[in-house]
Formats: C-alpha cells, structure tokens, sequence
C-alpha cells in the first residue's frame, strides 16, 4: 500500500541536515587512542563543528585545550572548546579564550559548569570571577568574535525553581551574545517541542539543537538521568530489559533507539542535531548514514554507479 505522504526521514539524503559531535578529553593514552580513531571515522561526514568538553571545577583544562589543539592541526574539522567559570577568575579564563583565539579556534561553548564536587553540590561563583553563564558568553565576545554556543534544559535545569527562570537565563545568554543552543539529552521528543514552543514564546529565536545520547549503558543512563533529572520513559527500561550481559545486543538496540528518536525529530521538523559520543564512532556513525550523510567519496562513488 502506498502512500502520497511520505515520511521526511524516508527521503533523508536530499534535505539540509547538519551534525555536530561532542567528545571529551582522553585520560589515558589508551582512551586518547579510541579517541582519536573515532575522531578519524567521523570527520569525513563533515560535521559543522565537534565540540570537546571541560571537566567540573575546569578539571580538565590542559587537557581539553591540547585536544581542541590537535583537531585544530591535524584534521579538517572545527573545533568547539567548552569552556566554564567555575573555580577561576576573569583574568584566568580570559587568558584561555585568547589562548584559543590565537590557536585557530572560532568557537566557545560556554557554560557555568558544573562544582568542583559535581552535579548536586552547591555552585559558588569565583570571587573574582564570572558570576554565570550570561557573564561568561560576554566576556568571550569582548576578547574575540567568537562564534558561542550555550545549553538549554528541555526539562528545566536541575537548580532552577522554575521554566520561567530557565527561560529568563537562556535569554539572558542570548542577549550577551550567544548565537546557538544545545539542549541537554532528552529521551522524549515531546518534551523537546513544549521547550521549543516556551522558547519561541520568550522571543528567543537563535537555533536550539537537540541533543541526543546514544543509550549504551542503560544503567549509567538511569543513574545520569536520576543526578539530572532527565525523564526515562518507561517503554525505554523495556528495550534494554535483560540485556545486562549481552552488550552486543545492547550495542544494536542502542543504535535502533536512537535512530527512532532522530527520525521522529526529523519528521518532526528538525533538521540539525548534536550527538553526545562518549569517544565512541560507531552508533553515531551509523545513525548519520541512515540520515543520509555520507563521505564523500563514497557519494561519488554511488553517482558514478548511477
């Protein structure tokens, strides 16, 4: 039987769809390899930037400035450092942001951050620092025209006392200069368009991204989600049930959950998406060629058989 409409994601390849991945900086030279061997396989999708991501307390500052360093020598890609206020003062991070700038790097993503004892602990601004993230995206923009990205809590962020509030903060992040929002992960896209329709609603109209994390580890997910307060649907603890050791078939439901999410996005409108890897290329790969992204000789390759 057939149809006269037809799903956007079944003619994905002929649409505008962009991609962005998220990697963290290695600790281990063993961690660095798997790193950058996903880094290898994901850069000829041509990404529009990946971004590498800053510990709590700024913990990981050498080392996320030496990765966004080597992506900046060795590959192609755009490089986006995250970049936080916690635990330093304005000098101190704005020596980083120039150390960017003066490394080839165009693009923050700028966050308060999380404490030093992580999600759940009390923040304290620096006293001399960058009191929040609005702070931080203003004072990036005035060392450099820095392309900025902020977040965006689908679900509010865990601290806030409301939606208003949130709202208030990412508009307050707009206005000191911010040009893009990723939201945290979400594992129901209804959530996702209610935040949009609030979003829009509050006159903020820069791109909101949806993030999404491939589910690999279910009980990992449950415990980030429980910190983060980030709804689990009940149908979702029903796709991973009795596979605790069985990771390969893990590994394939993973990628079919998250292809799911993605596609109803996409036939849902949305047509830019953020990808939370955990250094890890495959899933991610995999959903970006079933949304019709390709190398580019590979496409070449397919035309020329045509």
């Amino acid at each position: 039987m057939s149809s006269d409409i037809e799903r956007r994601s079944r003619r994905a390849g002929g649409r505008p769809i962009s991609v962005s991945f998220e990697f963290f900086p290695p600790k281990t030279p063993e961690m660095e390899a798997t790193l950058w061997n996903s880094i290898t396989r994901l850069e000829p999708l041509a990404p529009k930037f990946v971004s590498v991501t800053y510990g709590a307390g700024g913990s990981t500052r050498e080392r996320t400035h030496a990765t966004v360093e080597r992506i900046v020598k060795e590959t192609r890609l755009a490089p986006a450092a995250h970049l936080t206020c916690v635990s330093a003062s304005r000098d101190e991070v704005d020596e980083v942001v120039r150390g960017y700038w003066a490394a080839g790097v165009r693009h923050i993503v700028a966050l308060r951050g999380d404490p030093p004892g992580g999600v759940g602990q009390a923040y304290e601004p620096h006293p001399q620092g960058y009191a929040s993230s609005a702070e931080l995206v203003a004072g990036v923009r005035r060392v450099a025209n820095f392309e900025v990205s902020v977040s965006a809590y689908p679900e509010k962020h865990p601290e806030s006392a409301s939606f208003e509030t949130d709202l208030d903060i990412l508009a307050a992040k707009v206005d000191a200069g911010a040009t893009r929002a990723i939201t945290q992960c979400f594992f129901d896209n209804d959530l996702y368009f209610s935040y949009l329709d609030k979003v829009r609603a509050r006159g903020i109209d820069v791109p909101v991204v949806p993030g999404i994390l491939p589910v690999t580890n279910f009980k990992q997910a449950v415990n980030f989600a429980t910190k983060t307060g980030t709804y689990m649907p009940s149908w979702l603890a029903g796709r991973f049930e009795g596979l605790d050791n069985d990771p390969e078939t893990r590994k394939l439901i993973a990628a079919a959950v998250a292809a799911e999410q993605v596609f109803d996005l996409l036939d849902r409108g949305v047509t830019e998406f953020h990808f939370y890897t955990l250094n890890r290329a495959d899933l991610v790969y995999a959903i970006c060629h079933l949304l019709g992204l390709r190398p580019p000789r590979e496409a070449g390759a397919g035309q020329a058989a045509a």
